[in-house]
């Protein structure tokens, strides 16, 4: 029987650093003189699975995104949700059938009682009535885009003069390259400026409801209609006016999903959620994620509680 520290090396090895199967049995082989098969290694990646704890974080504060994965030849959706609350820093996720408000129904119940961040796909408007914050980064892009290839007068200058207030608002405050996250923004500077923004925005969009461009007003409408899900992170510490966090750990995931191609089963699925899970915690967290993983592993076989990423 292999040992827990093997076991977590594999899980780690796969997905932490996301080097494919045969490369790991390779490997194993060369390196460490360690003799295994596919099938081993499967075996192990789903004990260690086995071993982990899904905890999804409840948290005032949930940064949510979403990307394409593939399971059993079949489209799925490999969510991640975010917490990055001062020392309570992790990310949950979950391989789902669909891209629907039904996923967070799921995860967070019928009412998410905190800031729920995210871009303006439509399962988030569905499912979330409370407190949001739109990400400016997805609708600087979505401006920029309509602006590259404007075909009327109004796509010009609407998208010429959100992006000035764009502009106006985050510009960098005293110094060069200092970023909103971690107080780099001082927030009662950041407050008084959004002061006189705020109805020069909402008066801009407003001006482009009945705009011969479906494109701007459908944007135009989107942003007048929920103009306050712009500056909720103003009144909310630690509400971030971009959904970094949750892009940046699945990206992890994207670039894994080029190699791995998917699952094969359920169980991957579930193995796939559990191990990612992990994985870009311990990043987060500053831990050592094969640590966490050989010691999961071991304390599993021991029938011991499983150890938790809620508590650093």
């Amino acid at each position: 029987m292999f040992g827990p520290r093997l076991a977590g090396l594999i899980a780690y090895l796969t997905v932490g650093l996301r080097i494919p199967r045969r490369g790991v049995e390779q490997l194993l082989e060369t390196v460490l003189g360690i003799e295994i098969s596919l099938g081993s290694t499967q075996k192990l990646v789903e004990e260690t699975s086995q071993a982990l704890e899904q905890q999804l974080p409840k948290e005032p504060v949930l940064n949510s995104d979403e990307t394409g994965w593939r399971s059993m030849g079949e489209r799925r959706w490999l969510w991640a949700l975010a917490a990055s609350w001062f020392a309570s820093t992790r990310v949950f996720f979950t391989v789902a059938a669909s891209r629907s408000s039904q996923v967070l129904i799921h995860l967070l119940g019928t009412v998410f009682p905190g800031v729920l961040c995210s871009d303006r796909f439509g399962a988030y408007l569905k499912y979330h009535k409370g407190q949001a914050q739109f990400c400016w980064a997805h609708l600087k892009r979505d401006l920029l885009g309509i602006q590259q290839f404007a075909r009327s007068t109004d796509a010009e200058r609407f998208c010429r003069n959100a992006l000035a207030l764009t502009a106006r608002l985050f510009r960098a405050p005293r110094a060069p390259r200092r970023r909103f996250r971690g107080g780099g923004f001082d927030r009662a500077e950041l407050m008084q400026r959004s002061i006189p923004l705020q109805p020069r925005f909402f008066g801009l969009c407003q001006q482009y409801l009945d705009s011969q461009d479906q494109e701007v007003r459908v944007l135009a409408s989107a942003l007048f209609q929920h103009c306050d899900r712009l500056f909720a992170f103003i009144e909310h510490p630690g509400v971030e006016p971009a959904n970094n966090s949750a892009e940046r750990a699945l990206r992890h995931a994207v670039i894994w999903r080029k190699s791995c191609f998917g699952n094969h089963s359920s169980k991957g699925e579930v193995a796939t959620a559990r191990l990612l899970t992990v994985a870009r915690t311990c990043v987060m967290q500053r831990r050592n994620a094969l640590e966490f993983l050989s010691q999961s592993v071991r304390r599993h076989r021991a029938a011991q509680p499983a150890l938790s990423l809620l508590q650093p």
